[in-house]
């Protein structure tokens, strides 16, 4: 019975990470095609093209998380169930963790090659590829500040944040675009492992030392980090009662 959980678990996350990774790398051309057709002048063509990006992701997260919840709880983040063990949210047996992270490694490999063929060739440079673009320990240090900043960003709108799946949702999407902005002269950024795993393995760099230790060391490290943190901040153990004396 476990086993076979943990093989649907892991066929869900694939799936998953198939198709976040082949929808989230178009925001950028999304965007740029939405904003075309919009009447904005030049002076508030980028203050508008960050609104379309926003409520993209908003639609994107939304839609991915009903999808989630419908497949029982299936993920496209490795540092999301790191971070969820981490926090004692969940607590997954190792031979599931070790089916669902390649799984969700091998649902990145695949996204990312159907949307390489898949997008138009005009577009293709648009696409939101995570790209190394200073030297390895700076990079490694902006993806780890990085992915602790929206993993405990993550824990705390849906364990303690509004009750409104929508507030959730477009709190998410501003924290994500936020972050993206801040990393994208450093990493891309990823803040998933399995998302950077999936576009070096078409660029043929996910053999590299530097893929693994900017897009998965980091990452991980920072995930737990901010999952200890959230559990020491928020989720205090209750006092136990005094014993009244007789």
């Amino acid at each position: 019975m476990a086993m076979a959980a943990a093989v649907r678990a892991a066929a869900a996350d694939a799936a998953v990470t198939f198709l976040w990774v082949l929808c989230a790398s178009t925001l950028g051309a999304s965007t740029a095609a939405v904003t075309s057709y919009l009447p904005v002048e030049e002076e508030g063509a980028a203050r508008c093209a960050l609104l379309v990006t926003v409520s993209l992701l908003f639609l994107l997260l939304f839609a991915f998380n009903l999808l989630c919840d419908a497949l029982g709880g299936a993920c496209f983040n490795p540092t999301d169930v790191a971070a969820s063990y981490a926090a004692g949210l969940s607590a997954p047996s190792l031979f599931s963790v070790a089916l669902r992270v390649p799984a969700q490694a091998a649902g990145a490999v695949g996204g990312a090659l159907a949307i390489s063929e898949l997008m138009p060739e005009e577009y293709r440079h648009m696409l939101g590829v995570p790209s190394l673009k200073v030297d390895p320990h700076t990079g490694a240090a902006a993806e780890g500040v990085l992915t602790f900043v929206i993993t405990l960003a993550v824990l705390w709108v849906i364990v303690k944040g509004p009750r409104n799946r929508i507030v959730k949702t477009l709190m998410l999407s501003v924290c994500t675009v936020c972050l993206v902005l801040s990393g994208a002269a450093y990493t891309g950024p990823s803040m998933n492992p399995a998302n950077a795993f999936g576009w070096a393995y078409v660029h043929n760099r996910h053999t590299t030392w530097e893929q693994f230790y900017v897009y998965w060391i980091c990452p991980f490290i920072g995930a737990i980090l901010a999952a200890w943190t959230f559990r020491a901040v928020f989720l205090r153990p209750a006092p136990k009662p005094k014993a009244k004396k007789a």
